[in-house]
């Protein structure tokens, strides 16, 4: 389902990157306790993402087996949309481990440029990509999911409810758009679907 956006990211380890998507439009959809939550799942580059972030509060993951928090396991799953009512970023290893969570992201983030409306959280996330070799994705509490690599805001993943309403897409340049089951994804577009668009 989210191959254009895969295509995008060098080296992108798609079955993670996918499970981590899919976490974050469920929490997206689903919120927490009646309400909306905005989260960020680093992914990747997992050393340079923990030098350059710190923990906002003791780390809820520490001393737990890497087997347990595998974003691919159902339990952890769950945990991760729990943790995700706490401020900061989910740091998750290229194979799939989450690492950290409630981290705080201090990534340069000089000459990030976004659209208007989208805070901090994006930012952070977009700086973060830039900082590392890694791939950021946040929940907006708009329910939107937006995806981040090399520093640029990459993909979005909308709720069709979302557009009916009157949303509007962030992605720049030439982009590509798929609906699937419910969810419209926005990617931008590669190099070679410019030419043959042509």
């Amino acid at each position: 389902m989210f191959e254009t956006i895969c295509e995008l990211i060098p080296g992108c380890q798609f079955e993670v990157l996918e499970q981590t998507i899919q976490l974050a439009v469920e929490i997206a959809r689903e919120g927490r306790e009646g309400r909306k939550v905005g989260t960020m799942f680093v992914l990747g580059d997992e050393e340079t993402v923990l030098k350059q972030s710190r923990p906002l509060i003791l780390d809820p993951l520490q001393g737990h087996s890497a087997e347990l928090k595998k974003i691919s396991d159902v339990n952890m799953r769950e945990t991760a949309k729990e943790l995700a009512q706490l401020d900061g970023a989910f740091v998750v290893s290229a194979d799939g481990t989450i690492l950290s969570a409630a981290r705080y992201l201090n990534a340069d983030s000089t000459g990030i440029k976004l659209p208007l409306g989208l805070g901090a959280r994006h930012i952070a996330a977009a700086a973060m990509s830039r900082a590392a070799r890694s791939v950021a994705v946040v929940v907006s509490k708009s329910s939107v999911v937006r995806v981040f690599s090399q520093g640029q805001m990459i993909g979005e993943i909308v709720p069709e409810i979302w557009m009916l309403g009157g949303g509007s897409i962030q992605v720049k340049g030439p982009y590509v758009e798929r609906k699937t089951a419910g969810l419209h994804i926005v990617s931008s577009e590669l190099p070679h679907e410019r030419k043959e668009s042509k």
